[in-house]
């Protein structure tokens, strides 16, 4: 559960945004970029090991995923489109390359977009990180 200590960080009226963002994608603390925001590959901590800055008020929810399908799926159909079209590949060939390409950018964009999400709402202040 969620501890409100006002202590324990300190308030802030404006945070900034594009460093914080860039910690959160790569899954690093957004208030000191050293201690690892994750637990797990998509469990994210209650809070940073090194400044104790608590994250258990995100709400990134469904935000990654939706995000990862959004950017998989206009990197890899336009891509998709112009291999089959330039070479025209066997479709077992062409169903197993895009296939694990599709798995494998899915996987790495996943956890860094959480992230990113988990740290553009602690940069923002949103869902209680700016709260006493």
């Amino acid at each position: 559960m969620c501890d409100t200590n006002p202590q324990a960080a300190p308030q802030a009226d404006e945070r900034p945004l594009w460093p914080s963002v860039w910690k959160g994608w790569r899954r690093r603390c957004p208030n000191c970029g050293q201690g690892p925001l994750m637990k797990g590959y998509l469990t994210v901590r209650d809070h940073c090991p090194v400044c104790r800055e608590e994250y258990c008020h995100h709400r990134a929810d469904d935000g990654p995923a939706y995000l990862t399908i959004l950017i998989v799926g206009h990197l890899m159909a336009p891509l998709l489109l112009v291999v089959f079209t330039t070479w025209r590949p066997e479709p077992l060939v062409l169903f197993t390359i895009f296939g694990l390409g599709t798995v494998a950018l899915s996987l790495y964009l996943l956890p860094r977009l959480k992230g990113a999400i988990v740290a553009l709402q602690w940069a923002r202040l949103m869902h209680g990180f700016g709260t006493d």
